[in-house]
């Protein structure tokens, strides 16, 4: 099955460095990209988290629209549950303002960080996660003028007016995203890389219950998936050892202040349970050479029936990082030209 291909990076911060390290990093690697060919290049949002500098998926956007000129740029995603529909519907609309036809909104409901981030996102409150399809449904209204003249707030502008609007994608990892996608009418990305068990079916559900929109006469369906490529098994296992290590640690509760070196992976002695879990999480990984990887991207497609495979790619040298989206753009971008 044919295939876009597209990266989501979540500004990781190498043990030792720092975020002013990691957020250049991501803004090189966005310049890169679109030299390679990606289809689109999206930043994610995460809060009170030591090993990740990206918080503010609309500021780092603008920054990386700036140092790009064709790429589409985007949000993988803004949790919308923490915020204000108007308020993220005018964030966008100044972006599509400054950068019209890049720009895309990625919105999912997860709390990104732990419960005191979310009681400090939402004034101390309890986040209602009950009201994201709500919540939706006003962000498309407020993007695309389309107050009924029923509602509350009838007569009100999003700012600025832009003559168009950004696409809105619903992002997830469970049948409830794939079903609210489809009622919709939205296109919808499943991350594999959070949770490998259920996207079949939820890809399958997504297919089957799409209800066509205003915005989309047609299912448009993507998976993002943790990749690393090197040019041998042997050295894409060493670079990604860095990020068996990292998930081990979060997964565990352990602290955590950047990812972890290969020699720091390969030094640590893992506990029989932990090695277990290293197999587990590799099944939301795709790891190795150009050629191992096209064909395990080419199943995960075939899986998905997706039409566009997003991939993120944490790792301790960001010339690892490089190298293996490189890499992959040559076997892939430039073979299928």
């Amino acid at each position: 099955m044919k295939y876009k291909l597209s990266i989501l990076d979540q500004s990781p911060i190498s043990s030792g460095s720092n975020a002013h390290e990691a957020l250049k990093q991501t803004a090189i690697l966005a310049g890169r990209a679109e030299q390679w060919g990606y289809t689109r290049f999206w930043v994610s949002e995460h809060h009170d988290a030591a090993a990740l500098a990206g918080s503010s998926p609309e500021v780092l956007m603008a920054h990386l629209a700036t140092v790009t000129d064709t790429i589409r740029i985007g949000s993988g995603g803004v949790m919308l549950p923490h915020y204000s529909p108007y308020k993220v519907a005018e964030n966008f609309k100044v972006l599509e303002a400054v950068f019209p036809g890049r720009i895309d909104a990625g919105m999912g409901r997860a709390p990104a960080g732990m419960p005191r981030a979310t009681y400090a996102l939402n004034n101390g409150k309890y986040q209602n996660k009950d009201q994201f399809p709500n919540q939706i449904d006003e962000l498309l209204m407020y993007l695309n003028d389309s107050l009924p003249a029923d509602h509350l707030y009838e007569g009100l502008k999003a700012a600025p007016i832009t003559e168009g609007a950004p696409p809105v994608w619903i992002l997830g990892t469970s049948e409830g995203s794939a079903r609210l996608a489809a009622e919709k009418g939205l296109p919808y990305m499943f991350a594999q890389f959070i949770n490998s068990e259920g996207g079949k079916d939820a890809a399958k559900h997504y297919r089957d219950q799409f209800q066509p929109s205003l915005y989309n006469s047609i299912p448009r369906q993507g998976v993002a998936v943790f990749c690393i490529c090197a040019e041998t098994e042997e050295e894409a296992d060493r670079v990604a050892s860095s990020l068996d290590l990292l998930l081990i640690m979060q997964q565990q509760g352990m602290p955590v202040d950047g990812t972890p070196s290969p020699e720091q992976a390969a030094a640590y002695a893992y506990s029989q349970l932990e090695w277990e879990l290293v197999q587990l999480n590799r099944e939301r990984m795709v790891v190795g050479t150009p050629d191992s990887v096209s064909r395990q991207l080419a199943q995960l497609a075939d899986k998905f029936q997706a039409e566009e495979i997003m991939l993120a790619s944490i790792t301790y040298d960001f010339r690892d990082k490089l190298k293996s989206y490189e890499l992959i753009a040559k076997n892939l971008i430039e073979g299928s030209k």
